[in-house]
């Protein structure tokens, strides 16, 4: 049976609910590490968090005075698990602790909002820090076998190769090569929020060369070979402009390298493995 386990908060000291970021004192350091407490639910099981009621504790308790006394419910599903919403007016964030900055909203009132993440950390608004607790589902099922044909499809109706009754094979939409420099140029501008998804800023020409000029391949890299990929990767090989519409109306290139991390991340066109094709960052 599969098993959706929840990992209950660490014990904290209780918040002064008339002294915003005032707490009490900690434990002393001394004190040996506690093994975190978990549930474990089976499909169609369900578990409420929150701060509780005096005399009728909740499964997941959450003692800051900012969090609702029923804030929500956990309610396990096959492979995933669902999250309900009871407060009125507070937003819950759940992050994928596997992904960079992928997260879903649960706005208040919402109930059974399906999480597909694996490993997953809900955050609650409180009084001092965001209160959180951490949620891992089983793991995920994928298509195996005939779904990646011989010939090369990634279309599980196209057989591999046309002219075997399936019909023509799906092209993919963004075939792109990570040995290729337009790829580094990808990874390049796309490395900052990888590696924190709150950066905002996306890197430069000027950056993007600097980060890829230790590269043996890159070496010969130029600030127009690196707009030329940029050009290339708009143009050609994610497609992000029609060919008649201006390639950046503010002549900086600012717009067209949004464009460009917003969709590679979007579809993972770019992932955190992919990090170790560049150059190790001075200081770690």
């Amino acid at each position: 049976m599969n098993t959706v386990i929840v990992q209950l908060p660490d014990p904290q000291p209780p918040v002064r609910a008339d002294r915003r970021f005032a707490r009490l004192p900690r434990p002393p350091r001394s004190a040996p590490p506690t093994r975190p407490a978990l549930l474990h639910l089976g499909p169609g099981d369900s578990v409420e968090f929150g701060r509780g009621e005096p005399g009728r504790p909740l499964a997941v308790p959450i003692p800051d005075p900012g969090v609702s006394r029923r804030a929500g419910e956990i309610t396990a599903a096959e492979d995933y698990w669902r999250l309900s919403n009871f407060s009125v007016t507070a937003t819950y964030v759940v992050e994928n602790l596997e992904g960079a900055g992928e997260h879903v909203k649960v706005g208040p009132g919402r109930l059974g909002a399906p999480v597909p993440f694996e490993f997953s950390r809900v955050l609650l608004p409180a009084l001092g820090e965001p209160a959180a607790f951490k949620v891992f589902a089983p793991q995920h099922a994928y298509l195996a076998g005939r779904a990646f044909g011989a010939g090369g499809s990634e279309d599980p109706d196209d057989g591999g190769a046309p002219g075997t009754g399936y019909g023509e094979p799906t092209v993919s939409p963004f075939a792109l090569d990570p040995g290729a420099k337009y790829f580094l140029v990808l990874l390049a501008l796309c490395e900052p929020r990888l590696r924190s998804p709150s950066a905002a800023a996306v890197p430069g020409v000027t950056e993007v060369l600097a980060r890829l000029r230790c590269l043996p391949s890159c070496r010969d890299l130029t600030r127009s070979a690196v707009n030329y990929h940029i050009d290339y990767l708009v143009g050609s090989k994610l497609r992000l402009r029609d060919p008649a519409e201006p390639a950046d109306p503010g002549g900086v290139g600012g717009g067209k390298r949004e464009e460009l991390v917003a969709l590679a991340l979007r579809f993972d066109l770019v992932r955190e493995e992919h990090l170790l094709l560049l150059p190790p960052r001075r200081g770690g």
